[in-house]
């Protein structure tokens, strides 16, 4: 009772207590997530100076665009795709807003009336677009078909915006139309010609090691030249794999069961199994036993499996082969049929489809009693007369994707994807047959032209066992794994894996939307991890992947900016060194070409016919800033000395070949208007630079 009596007094203590923990662990919250605006920044996949894009909608537009770009696309790919359309189409939008620009009514319908053109629905008796048929049409989908409506109000907001878009890059291209002067001044930057006499003096004649550039130098040219050195966030990690494969143990005991579809006898479950040369039917015994379901399909030699053929080089029908490893799996094929085929069969067929038939038109209206009447009347015209067999397919033929050629189908081989009843026909007759098969198509008189390669083939019933590993084999990779992750956060990474003999692999330059990491697949949740805010350099996790395990370390995180001096030596210190050296040889250039070559143990050079548009200086290669101030000087002047891109020079011009005079130089003014061809991505890409864009892409996907 005392005890109840104490905590009845100190209640509100322990309310206020309670209290101060929560608004604790909601402030963390918010801070964490950016302030008070935290489960805004939640909903929210980016800001585009002051447009938001919601999560809620940019991911139905991810789900509709990967379902658009087919099976095989990854969710990477379409949030990819979304996204550079959406930035795209929020700045353009803005700029639209800011000049003022919009869509007519006349814009909009020669817009639409280009777009429909080829649509049936919206023609006249003329076959021209036909506005009020399409007005009437949209109205009728308003009233009736809701979803169809709103697809068709999303169909025309895509055409204004293309019109849009139109109109603005058309006002842009206006303005960058060239002037005859500029086509002038294009046109002596191709042919007026300079002569000259120079020396290089080339930067590798002074060793690397005599000149030094320190971090601070290259920490100074960096923030100099920031916007050239902006990098993205990045990651380095290194990992470790632990691979659920099957040990040689395993291994054993796949190839030791496979034994019971010999010799019949209990299997892993208990079940009696029947020898597999005394199954009745074979496909119901593949379908029952293996991991790789029957596959109805003809073997010609060469597409036997390279194990199967090793294990037994004279297959018979009825003979049972195995158990051999094929990859990762252990196999027993039965022989099921041997004969001759040819690998490629030609063949033409006429149709006759009856109403119901599969991919039967609407203006089939013929009953199947009919439609058989017609194929054997058919049938016997072209049995009497084969010649005729392509006019009549042309003619009478309800396959309209083949009837202009005869009905030829081209060369198929026994495998292709036909249907069971017309494939039997191809396979069991010769060359110059003629015959009658039904299928879900219709009635087929088929026409066989051609027959290639004929030779023996084979039909086999393969049980096929995938090797995986056992529940002790996968329980000894998951100890390993937890066992070096363990060790790998309390000591040094590198050196407890190379104590397990494991290879670590390094990854460097991770990008927070990174799909996946070289080497792994589903790898995205790494990715994650090695940027969330709470990761530092040198913390360890393990990972479940699809194949066993990862252990991962980050190795370096680099912030969204400017690169660090690490990063950018590479790029810069040949370039401050290439400085310094430049001054170190200018030292030495005095006199004239003759004093400095002599002076340099170099020699003096002459180049001929030299441009602005080709500014290369023969023995010395592409140097711009050298020949650009060789055609500021006139004939026998001579240049200071030049820091060029291979070594430092000094040009004496010796004559300067100023192109004829053109009467016109519109040729040249359209050269220039050419290279504006494709303006529109970098006009994108120009707003891109200068828009405020907050990408939270990773917090989502």
């Amino acid at each position: 009772m005392a005890i109840l009596s104490k905590i009845r007094q100190k209640t509100v203590f322990l309310i206020v207590i309670i209290a101060m923990a929560l608004f604790a662990f909601v402030l963390a919250d918010v801070l964490k997530n950016g302030g008070g605006s935290s489960n805004k920044a939640q909903t929210r996949v980016a800001t585009i100076n002051d447009t938001e894009l919601s999560q809620a909608d940019f991911m139905a537009q991810v789900q509709s665009t990967q379902q658009q770009m087919g099976p095989s696309a990854t969710t990477a790919s379409a949030v990819n795709l979304v996204w550079d359309r959406e930035v795209k189409r929020v700045l353009l939008e803005e700029q639209f807003e800011k000049l003022g620009i919009r869509v007519e009514k006349d814009q909009l319908d020669a817009a639409l009336a280009s777009g429909l053109a080829g649509n049936e629905l919206f023609k006249n008796e003329l076959g021209q677009f036909d506005r009020t048929a399409m007005n009437n049409y949209i109205a009728n989908m308003k009233a009736t078909n809701p979803v169809g409506y709103q697809q068709w109000v999303t169909y025309e907001k895509g055409i204004i915006q293309g019109v849009l878009e139109r109109n603005y890059m058309n006002m842009i291209k206006g303005g960058l139309k060239s002037t005859l002067a500029e086509g002038e001044q294009q046109y002596r930057f191709q042919n007026d010609k300079i002569n000259f006499q120079y020396v290089q003096v080339p930067y590798t004649s002074i060793n690397d090691a005599e000149v030094t550039v320190s971090e601070d130098e290259i920490r100074s040219y960096v923030n100099a030249h920031s916007a050239d050195f902006k990098v993205d966030a990045q990651t380095d990690i290194e990992y470790v794999t632990f691979d659920e494969k099957a040990s040689d143990a395993d291994i054993a005991a796949a190839q030791s069961g496979m034994n019971t579809f010999l010799k019949g006898g209990l299997n892993s479950n208990g079940d009696t199994v029947v020898a597999f040369k005394d199954a009745e039917n074979a496909e119901v015994y593949v379908n029952d036993n293996s991991d790789v379901t029957y596959q109805d399909r003809w073997y010609f030699v060469k597409d036997i499996p390279a194990q199967l053929a090793a294990a037994d080089s004279d297959l018979e029908v009825g003979e049972v082969v195995g158990p051999y490893k094929n990859g990762a799996t252990y196999n027993v094929t039965k022989v099921l049929s041997k004969r001759q085929l040819a690998d490629s069969i030609n063949t033409s067929h006429i149709l006759v489809r009856w109403a119901g038939t599969l991919r039967a038109s609407s203006d089939i209206t013929r009953t199947k009693e009919e439609a058989k009447t017609i194929a054997d009347s058919i049938l016997r015209v072209v049995k009497n007369s084969p010649s005729k067999f392509a006019a009549v397919a042309a003619a009478k033929s309800d396959d309209n994707s083949n009837s202009d050629k005869g009905g030829e189908l081209g060369y198929l081989n026994p495998n292709t994807g036909l249907a069971p009843a017309y494939k039997e026909f191809m396979l069991d007759n010769k060359k110059g047959s003629i015959g009658l098969a039904e299928t879900d198509f219709g009635y087929h008189i088929i026409n066989i032209t051609d027959v290639k390669n004929t030779q023996t083939a084979y039909k086999f019933a393969t049980v096929t066992k995938n090797v995986e590993p056992s529940d002790e084999t996968i329980n000894q990779v998951f100890s390993a794994s937890s066992k070096f992750e363990d060790a790998a956060r309390k000591g040094d990474y590198t050196a407890v894996a190379a104590e397990g003999n494991l290879q670590v692999r390094p990854v460097n330059k991770i990008g927070n939307l990174d799909a996946n990491i070289p080497g792994l697949t589903n790898s995205r949740q790494i990715i994650t991890w090695s940027f969330d805010e709470e990761t530092s350099v040198g913390d360890v996790k393990r990972f479940n992947t699809p194949n066993g395990y990862v252990v991962a370390r980050v190795t370096r995180k680099s912030p969204k900016g400017v690169m660090g001096v690490a990063e950018a030596s590479a790029k810069v210190t040949p370039i401050l060194r290439n400085e310094k050296k430049a001054a170190l040889i200018k030292d030495k250039m005095s006199g004239d070409l003759e004093a400095i070559a002599s002076a340099n143990g170099v020699s003096v050079q002459t180049a001929t016919a030299v441009t602005m548009a080709t500014p290369t200086i023969p023995g010395a290669g592409a140097e711009p800033k050298v020949v650009g101030m060789a055609f500021g000087k006139n004939a026998m002047e001579t240049t200071e000395a030049i820091a060029g891109k291979t070594g430092v020079f000094k040009v004496k011009v010796l004559a300067k070949v100023p192109a004829a005079t053109l009467e016109n130089y519109a040729s040249f003014a359209n050269q220039l208007d050419m290279q504006n061809v494709g303006i529109e991505t970098k006009v994108v890409e120009a707003l891109k630079k200068k828009a405020n864009i907050e990408d939270n892409r990773a917090n989502f996907y």
